[in-house]
């Protein structure tokens, strides 16, 4: 796959490179589980080639972003939804989450239908607050490619990424 969004995350593969043992290094998944993953949460339609890149580099591990105690992305999708359901939270265009953190009360998430390199929003299961007032909000980034950058540069200068 050619990557055009993410060569900053293809260059940058380890969360500690100069390590020996422990360089938490991105892991990706098949083309055949994006393809089952496109079936499942955007219709059968393509993702977003950001989204595309992300899994095909680093759909298993990710050091700049947060999977959760899950398994496989599926089941990360799947519980954001049940999550979603049983807070009576929906969203009704095609969504991916690609974050989830705060023991699952937040998470992070593109909609699938806004290009090619879309915009990031967060979700608070518990509703908003006095900062924001809607339970959606967008984040502070132009992108999905843009928040991936500015976390592997806070990494790569020894800060948290998140």
């Amino acid at each position: 796959m050619e990557i055009q969004y993410l060569s900053y995350l293809r260059d940058n593969p380890d969360a500690f490179p100069n390590e020996t043992e422990h360089k938490l290094t991105i892991e990706p998944i098949s083309l055949q589980e994006i393809a089952t993953l496109e079936q499942l949460y955007n219709n059968g339609n393509p993702f977003p080639k950001v989204l595309k890149e992300l899994l095909f580099l680093a759909g298993s591990l990710c050091y700049v972003l947060d999977f959760g105690i899950f398994d496989t992305q599926q089941e990360m999708q799947d519980d954001v939804r049940e999550h979603m359901a049983s807070q009576s939270r929906a969203i009704s265009r095609p969504f991916y989450a690609i974050d989830v953190y705060n023991q699952g009360d937040q998470f992070l998430f593109i909609y699938l239908d806004e290009g090619e390199d879309p915009p990031v929003y967060e979700g608070l299961y518990s509703g908003g607050g006095v900062n924001f007032p809607d339970w959606i909000h967008s984040v502070s980034v132009k992108s999905l490619s843009e928040l991936i950058n500015h976390r592997i540069d806070r990494q790569k200068a020894g800060r948290n990424p998140f």
